[in-house]
């Protein structure tokens, strides 16, 4: 499946200096759902995640507005991710629970279709630069979030793949693109959201590029 091939793609890179592996570690944390593995006999209950997810900025023709994506961890140790508009679903793959938190892939490969489709640049180009941005220093940031009623305290990881890239020239607003994941111990499943932005053009009518995932619930399943 592409989320899988654009994982493989990820991992399979060599070790950057510290900074760079601290920015890789923190985004790709590997026991991310940790604690949240389901009771025998029970695909939903505590082992459940529901994030909210909101596109906004994108061409005629590209599948925008609001949707919802559930992760159930089932018994076999694996997790299903499902997307969810109204009335409709479609599944998003089974993943191993040891490989941490899939909605992150799922994240950068929208991400990777959104603005390749709208530049009109090549998604293997933008792919690599992605990469390479994994393993390089990012902005990393104290923050206080939101959640169930109390703050909690976490981090925010930005990085800016095209920022000094060399065909930065030519990709116009979309060599603007910030990501930026929030995340804490804390927080179950370890991401509290993932922020996709490109600015809108300057001087022009158009809206900016948004693609925003948050949690919305833990251990509840989607009603």
């Amino acid at each position: 499946m592409r989320v899988l091939l654009l994982l493989a793609l990820l991992l399979g890179v060599g070790h950057g200096p510290l900074a760079a592996a601290e920015t890789y570690d923190l985004l790709f944390r590997s026991t991310a759902l940790k604690g949240l593995q389901a009771m025998p006999g029970s695909e939903a209950g505590q082992g459940a995640l529901v994030y909210d997810r909101i596109i906004t900025g994108l061409d005629e023709g590209q599948a925008g507005g609001s949707f919802s994506i559930d992760l159930k961890i089932k018994p076999d140790d694996n997790v299903a991710m499902t997307l969810y508009q109204g009335t409709r679903s479609r599944g998003l793959g089974n993943y191993p629970v040891s490989a941490g938190n899939p909605v992150i892939m799922y994240f950068l490969e929208s991400v990777l279709a959104d603005i390749s489709a709208q530049s009109g640049g090549s998604p293997f180009y933008m792919r690599n630069r992605i990469k390479e941005a994994l393993l390089r220093d990012a902005q990393i940031m104290p923050v206080s979030v939101r959640y169930r009623d109390r703050d909690i305290a976490a981090r925010e990881v930005t990085i800016r793949p095209f920022m000094k890239d060399k065909a930065r020239e030519r990709m116009g607003r979309f060599s603007e693109l910030a990501l930026a994941v929030t995340l804490s111990d804390d927080i179950p499943g370890w991401y509290y959201s993932l922020v996709a932005t490109v600015p809108a053009a300057a001087g022009g009518a158009e809206v900016g590029y948004s693609n925003a995932i948050t949690l919305k619930a833990a251990g509840e399943g989607r009603p």
